[in-house]
């Protein structure tokens, strides 16, 4: 190929030229970052920068989120537009409040979670999923001059409880919004991003499977650390190493005697070998009997100082229990092992001090402040629900300062918290899911080590499995290859969301948008599979009818009649113990068949039997196809249904009226329930038009609020066997949990599934802290961890938030009573 003339230079270099000039805020926002953008993130600027919404699936750590920034900063360089940035977590929310504060300053930058308010009119806010879907609804003033909506973490849409508020998001928001949707790698991306393509217009769909720090993988055998996958195979065979296939049919002297072969193939090599361990005392660890038959895994404390030596910190271990995680902790400090400098434990008692000061000391005791203070001195924390928020907070904060070394923690800190290590370890490949041991799925495994490796600081990340009994290398990789799974709707209409849209837009209206959702995006996608399956066999049918055709008459009729009389002959003959009469009847019947066919033309046929063949073919087809049919009719329209279904128990309660041509609108009880949301929507409203509320005191209200949020463990009794607070609450709860069974009663006859009744068994430490009651003594009644009493504390001052604003008085005034004698303490010590 010749080079190309001075002409064709020319006209090249204009293209260039404009190309750049078209995306030249791409190109200072890239110029501005720590890191070189990648290819993905450039893709996903430029089209936001062309006025496109964008979807972005791409692994964790693999820098999603500056596509999400880098709309913000377009909205920051236009005067009155406003961006706005959801997450599905108050954690995740508030650390993107403080990242986006150092940009553009405390002014600027506002949080919203519910029940933190903080600026809220700035230019570019935080805040959670549900509370923008609140805000949709209210068409709050605060949407004025909306551009950007970031949704951090759109994969949540297929969480099965709080999944639909990201698709009502998504349907709600006003057609000039542009949205940047950010999600983990799912296997079907290009389905989801058809569907934003359809209800939000112009989406460009973005997807990268190339983690910016490669992934080592190991599997831990005593103190060897393995290569997961054999090197030399090549990255696309990803064979697994074969001595792991070995070793796992070693036992006892086998493995000791195969242990310096291994060591030549151990990853990366030098420092790995637990021949060259040293106890903290500076001898060898004692050598085990070669003929033990179990290959036992080393302690905790060994592995974190092979991976010390091994410049392999810092580390998250990755411990499917709170208990567990706790317990590793101990056991590490038992084991007398300190990460830290001097330097390091004064900067992290400095900071602790600092960020705790706010607390009582007689609270900090409770919470056992002083273990926990020296567990960080030594470079250890765990990490899981039961802590206090704000002493998460501050483990985040020491780890990604790398003062920290070592977190033992559970799955929840792999949703989107920025916290990556150097190497992640999972100690086991299984977790309790509430009813028994499963499996983690290739989507968890991904996310767990995706934490690993760590963009400008590590070559490359280490994922690190330690050996079990009973392990397969073969498992452990098909784990490890598999990097997606697929994203599935979990929506469902709720009656909230029935009157919202009704008084929006009318059923008929309301019954379009439902059929927008993704839900029904995907149940038609399958009913075009059907569809295609049923006009292939309507062809085939076609094929058969003209094969069994006869000169004599209608051959389909007869082969029909056929079909017919014996199917009726196989009845018969099953039921042989059938009354007398319908006996006589059906032999009637059969009498009538038998004439009817001699007497038709095609009987006389010589080719009959073989037209008769064609005609069990087209039959037994047949019914196939229309069993296709029924299941077409069934899935098309699904999710309409279930809201028709919806509305059907508001109009049978009286929040809604429909009139004579069919017209549906609010009643003053449905205008209320527009301001009332969560998975109990309709029992509050009800509780509140019926005042089975209205006599109770501040604390008692607290208490049944806390009733209704309050989700037991498995092993706890729904209801609540400890004691309950005497006196209203008694007859209030009572009350309450008979509307529950009339109205779980009412759901089920429209077929509509039920709800767990309220459960009570937190309701005693609520009533005890709304008056005043000391935190141990709480935390006694409640038997359960601090972060777990704050959790559920924060979601009672919401219903009682709710309450407060859309009940009369007296409850409104005692809502607000409630609501404030909660927000003490642990509770109201602030998270930002």
């Amino acid at each position: 190929m010749s080079d190309p003339g001075p002409a064709e230079q020319y006209a090249r270099a204009r293209e260039s030229a404009e190309q750049n000039r078209i995306h030249s805020i791409t190109a200072e926002f890239a110029a501005s970052q720590e890191f070189e953008l990648d290819d993905f993130q450039i893709e996903g600027c430029r089209a936001l920068e062309d006025g496109k919404s964008v979807l972005v699936a791409a692994p964790t750590g693999a820098g999603k989120t500056i596509v999400g920034e880098f709309a913000i900063h377009l909205a920051m360089r236009e005067p009155g537009v406003k961006a706005f940035y959801t997450t599905p977590m108050k954690a995740l929310s508030n650390q993107k409040f403080r990242e986006l504060q150092q940009v553009y300053g405390e002014s600027e930058v506002g949080l919203l979670t519910g029940d933190t308010n903080i600026n809220g009119n700035a230019r570019v806010v935080v805040m959670t999923t549900e509370v923008l879907r609140n805000m949709l609804y209210a068409d709050s003033p605060a949407l004025r001059g909306l551009r950007y909506v970031v949704m951090d973490e759109v994969h949540y849409l297929a969480d099965r409880f709080r999944g639909a508020v990201w698709e009502e998001v998504i349907i709600h928001l006003p057609p000039a919004v542009r949205m940047i949707s950010l999600s983990a790698t799912v296997s079907n991306a290009e389905e989801f991003g058809d569907w934003l393509d359809t209800v939000r217009g112009d989406t460009a769909v973005i997807v990268s499977e190339i983690r910016p720090v490669p992934l080592e993988q190991h599997v831990l055998v005593r103190g060897d650390l393995l290569p997961l996958f054999d090197d030399r195979a090549g990255i696309a065979t990803a064979q697994v190493n074969q001595e792991l296939m070995r070793i796992r049919s070693f036992k006892g002297n086998n493995y000791e005697n195969n242990r310096r072969a291994q060591s030549s193939n151990s990853a990366r090599h030098g420092g790995y070998q637990s021949s060259r361990r040293r106890t903290k005392h500076g001898n060898k660890p004692p050598v085990r009997s070669a003929n033990v038959p179990r290959m036992e895994r080393i302690d905790r404390p060994e592995v974190i100082a092979l991976l010390d030596r091994a410049n392999l910190l810092p580390a998250i271990f990755f411990i499917f229990s709170r208990v567990g995680c706790d317990a590793a902790v101990q056991q590490v400090r038992r084991s007398g092992l300190r990460l830290t400098t001097a330097e390091e434990r004064a900067e992290i008692r400095a900071t602790v001090e600092e960020r705790t000061r706010a607390l009582h000391d007689e609270d900090l005791a409770v919470l056992g402040y002083w273990d926990w203070l020296s567990n960080l001195e030594r470079g250890v924390a765990s990490h899981h629900a039961g802590l206090l928020p704000a002493f998460k907070e501050v483990v985040e904060d020491l780890y990604r300062r790398r003062l920290v070394k070592v977190v033992f923690a559970t799955e929840t800190l792999a949703l989107g918290i920025n916290m990556p290590a150097r190497t992640v370890v999972l100690e086991k490949l299984e977790k309790f899911n509430g009813e028994a041991r499963v499996a983690i799925t290739s989507g968890e495994y991904t996310q767990l080590t995706g934490r690993a490796g760590r963009r400008g600081i590590d070559v490359e990340g280490h994922a690190v499995i330690q050996w079990a009994e009973g392990l397969d290398p073969q498992s452990v990789a098909a784990l490890a290859s598999r990097r997606t799974y697929p994203l599935n709707s979990s929506f469902r209409p709720t009656y909230n969301m029935a009157v919202n849209l009704i008084d929006q837009f009318g059923r008929p209206r309301a019954r379009e948008i439902l059929e927008s959702s993704f839900a029904q995006f995907q149940a038609d996608r399958a009913v075009v599979g059907l569809a295609r399956k049923v006009r292939e066999q309507e062809e085939s049918l076609a094929g058969y009818k003209k094969a069994m055709s006869c000169d004599r008459g209608d051959f389909a009729e007869y082969s029909g009649i056929r079909r017919e009389l014996s199917d009726l002959e196989r009845t018969n003959r099953k039921d042989a113990n059938a009354s007398r009469s319908t006996r006589d009847a059906r032999q009637k019947q059969l009498a009538t068949l038998r004439r009817r066919m001699q007497r038709h033309p095609c009987h006389q046929c010589p080719e009959r039997e073989d037209h008769a063949r064609w005609g069990e073919r087209y039959w037994r087809m047949k019914r196939t196809t229309d069993q296709l049919r029924r299941e077409i009719d069934n899935r098309t329209g699904t999710v309409a249904r279930i809201f028709d279904r919806v509305v059907d128990v508001l109009h049978t309660l009286q929040y809604v009226n429909i009139d004579d041509e069919g017209v549906v609108s609010l009643t003053a009880a449905g205008r209320t329930m527009r301001r009332i949301y969560g998975e109990r929507d309709l029992l509050v409203a009800e509780s509140i038009r019926q005042g089975l509320w209205n006599k109770l005191d501040a604390p008692s209200l607290a208490a049944l609020a806390c009733s209704l949020v309050y989700e037991p463990r498995r092993d706890e009794s729904g209801s609540g066997e400890r004691a309950l607070p005497r006196g209203a609450f008694r007859v209030a709860l009572a009350e309450t949990l008979t509307l529950w069974q009339e109205l779980d009663d009412l759901e089920q006859d429209h077929k509509l599934p039920g709800s767990e009744p309220p459960a009570a068994g937190l309701a005693q430490a609520m009533y005890s802290w709304a008056r005043g009651g000391m935190l141990d003594r709480v935390l006694s009644e409640a038997d359960m961890a601090a972060g777990d009493f704050v959790r559920w504390s924060k979601q009672t001052i919401d219903l009682l938030d709710q309450l407060s604003l859309v009940a009369d008085a007296p409850l409104a005034t005692t809502a607000r009573k409630a609501l404030d004698a909660v927000r003490r303490g642990i509770v109201a010590y602030g998270t930002v």
